[in-house]
Parts: C-alpha cells; structure tokens; sequence
C-alpha cells in the first residue's frame, strides 16, 4: 500500500530539493547517486518505500549523507557501507529491512547478523 506523500515531506525526504517524486523513486535515484546498479536501486527503493515509513526513510537518508562527509570519495557508499549505515539508525526496524531489500534485489547474498 502506498502512503499518501504531502509536497512538503516529498522536498525532505532524503535532501530532495527538486521536484516532488514518489519515495521510491526518490530512494533509487540516491542509490544511483550513490554508485548503485539502476535496477538494484529501483528494487531497493521499491522494497525500502513498502516496508519503512517516511520518517524512517528521512533518518536513513540523513545518516548515510552525514556517513559520506569528509570521504575522499563522498559519491561513493559502497553496500557493505549502507548495510551498516543502516544499523546506526536508532530505530530497531530500519538495519534488517535494508539488509533484506539488499539480499532480495542480489546486492548481497545473505542479510548479515544484525
């Protein structure tokens, strides 16, 4: 079931500052962004978009950003990055849905022990 997404939560969600687009599209494209496969992003952000709400999309988005900062290679978040950046997430549901959109989209081959 898609949730209904007000403009204003649409321009937050993770930095979006152009055109509204629907939460899974915009998870894909950072993943793209990020160095990401274009179909391994669209399923990431498709499975993300159906199992996380948007102010967990919203703390997911902020901590992989803030985990680019000061990186030498900042358009870069490599899986077994995200996969942990996740985990620092300070919400219990957000690490096992990543790493299971992961797993079911073939960016890795099993979720790791979180």
């Amino acid at each position: 079931m898609r949730r209904p997404v007000s403009a204003a939560l649409c321009l937050a969600l993770l930095g979006a500052t152009s055109a509204c687009v629907d939460p899974s599209a915009r998870i894909a494209s950072s993943l793209k962004g990020y160095g990401f496969a274009p179909e391994q992003s669209t399923c990431v952000g498709d499975h993300l978009e159906k199992n996380l709400s948007l102010g967990q999309l919203q703390q997911l988005g902020r901590v992989a950003r803030a985990a680019r900062e000061g990186d030498t290679t900042p358009g870069r978040l490599p899986v077994s990055d995200f996969v942990r950046v996740a985990g620092e997430v300070n919400d219990p549901k957000i690490p096992p849905e990543v790493a299971r959109a992961a797993a079911g989209c073939g960016i890795v081959t099993a979720p790791p022990a979180l």
